[in-house]
């Protein structure tokens, strides 16, 4: 990666525009990303302050808080829910949702250790991919006034006998809430941006950055960060997108098959949503072998979405870590100083592609310019039998979108894992279900990650062809947060035709000459992420 230094500076909104009593939500029609629509978040009327900034030419940065502090919202101690002797499956694990039985069934033993106990219904609204409707119930303990009354309440909770968790109801995602919300909007106009859209990672594929020291490196006016990436070394190699990288038109990640990517195509100058799926193969003397991934850990496919023999599915399913003990992964100079160690075989590549060696047991640096095929279990053979000495071997790997068509990423294209899809053609159009976020018997996942309301980073395009990279602040009293269908209502009464969600949570981070000006929701600040997006300044 090219990089310098650029020193910060604050970021000076101006040209505030108040945007009180007008509608809540408005046609798709041809709005574009400066529309003065109000966002659809809480009741019509509510007050709403947008300020805008020019970083370049091309590109201006929008700050809208909507609503205020709502004296309607609390504390209160959520708690986890067993099996209990009512559930359809005693057995199972404690969980935030459960069914009405086994809610109740806490409920009473709360109230009978003297517990202030309710429960409460979720239900959830339909997608373009799920039909909604009541998730299963919660428990919750006693309304307090601030956060440390409630984390008082649920150390009793504990010493009781019992788990539990703080939680501010102004996360739940009520239509009525008042608010508040802050977000950022960045808007790349091609017509008058003269820079570059780039998106950029750290110093290579398995060690995470910063978005702000991302920026700083490049130069960058502005940045967010991007697609979602391993975090857990259980899960594979920590800052390794889980989902489809191109970085410079080279394919560094493979899709998580189907799901939604983010094209930059030319340096920013055009953009686009599209569902990406890829092929991979080895080839050499008329022999070709199946590739199953690139530049990951063997045998863990962050997020599914891999092939056939993966468990428990070859289907995406998000935040889950399916493993397969067959595998042929491809490792480029940009996964990191070494492979990964293991059991298998490890054939090392010249820059020609020739075998130099084949290692017995996996994992070492690479030769200069050079590449490696990693192998495990029944694979192993089979390398073995492909990789000999001298002989060179050629590797493939073929994009294709979600109508067949082969993608055929230019130097100038960069392309960044997401999911769900927000928005298709200026229609809410959010796939939870086809992406992976809605998890077979666990509706406590999808409660928290879809229903609820969190930190979000959006990225789409308008009917003007700009691009549109958008952070919402979450998890404080400061700023509620978006739940999904939210980001998409968001998405779309900004002007969107096009939107998805990228990486969210602690990683939603966007940074403006050099200052990061959002609140990142981690404990410890801002988060190291896998990858980012940079508004680069045009190049003299």
């Amino acid at each position: 990666m090219k990089k310098r230094r650029l020193g910060g500076a604050a970021v000076a909104f101006g040209v505030v525009l108040a945007v009180t009593g007008l509608p809540a939500q408005a046609s798709a029609g041809n709005r574009t990303a400066d529309a003065r629509a109000a966002l659809p978040l809480g009741p019509a009327g509510l007050a709403e302050t947008r300020t805008t900034q020019t970083l370049q030419p091309g590109v201006t940065l929008t700050r809208i808080v909507r609503g205020a502090v709502d004296p309607a919202h609390h504390w209160t101690v959520e708690a986890s829910i067993p099996g209990g002797d009512t559930s359809p499956d005693p057995d199972a694990p404690p969980t935030t949702l459960k069914d009405k039985a086994s809610a109740d069934e806490l409920v009473a033993e709360l109230r009978g250790d003297g517990f202030d106990a309710r429960a409460e219904q979720v239900t959830t609204p339909r997608t373009a991919d799920y039909a909604g409707g009541t998730l299963g119930w919660r428990v919750r303990i006693g309304s307090f006034t601030s956060q440390s009354a409630a984390a008082t309440e649920r150390i009793r909770v504990i010493n009781a006998g019992h788990s539990g968790s703080v939680t501010y109801t102004g996360w739940d995602g009520a239509t009525t809430d008042r608010g508040p919300w802050r977000l950022d909007v960045l808007t790349v106009d091609p017509r008058t941006f003269r820079g570059t859209l780039d998106a950029a990672y750290g110093p290579d594929i398995e060690n995470r950055e910063t978005v702000s020291a991302l920026a700083g490196d490049a130069g960058a006016v502005a940045a967010v960060n991007a697609g979602f990436f391993v975090l857990d070394p259980r899960s594979g190699a920590p800052g390794d997108p889980a989902g489809v990288g191109v970085f410079d038109g080279r394919l560094l990640s493979e899709p998580v098959s189907g799901r939604p990517g983010l094209v930059v195509r030319d340096g920013g100058r055009s953009a686009q949503i599209t569902r990406l799926t890829w092929e991979g193969r080895v080839t050499a003397r008329g022999t070709a072998l199946t590739l199953d991934g690139v530049n990951r850990v063997p045998g863990l496919i962050r997020n599914c979405g891999g092939s056939e023999g993966d468990s428990p599915t070859s289907l995406p399913l998000h935040d889950v870590t399916c493993t397969n003990p067959d595998q042929l992964v491809a490792f480029t100079q940009e996964y990191g100083a070494s492979t990964p160690q293991g059991e298998g075989v490890e054939a090392v590549l010249d820059s020609r592609g020739r075998v130099l060696e084949l290692r017995s047991v996996r994992g070492g640096p690479l030769p200069s310019g050079g590449s490696s095929l990693q192998a495990t279990g029944r694979q192993a053979a089979e390398l073995t039998a492909l990789a000999r000495p001298g002989e060179r071997l050629r590797v493939e790997t073929t994009l294709r979108d979600d109508q067949g068509r082969r993608v055929t990423p230019s130097p100038g294209t960069d392309i960044v894992n997401a999911g769900p899809e927000l928005v298709r053609d200026g229609r809410l159009h959010v796939t939870p279900a086809t992406d992976g976020m809605v998890h077979p018997d666990d509706p406590s996942w999808y409660y928290g990650w879809v229903h609820k309301r969190n930190p979000r980073t959006l990225a789409g395009t308008d009917a003007a062809g700009r691009t549109v990279l958008v952070t919402a602040d979450g998890r404080s009293t400061a700023s509620l947060g978006l739940s999904i269908t939210e980001s998409a209502k968001v998405a779309r009464s900004l002007g969107l035709r096009d939107a998805a969600n990228l990486d969210g949570g602690g990683s939603t981070t966007m940074v403006a000459n050099g200052q990061v000006i959002n609140d990142p929701s981690d404990a410890a600040g801002e988060r190291p992420v896998g990858d980012a997006l940079l508004i680069l300044p045009r190049r003299r």
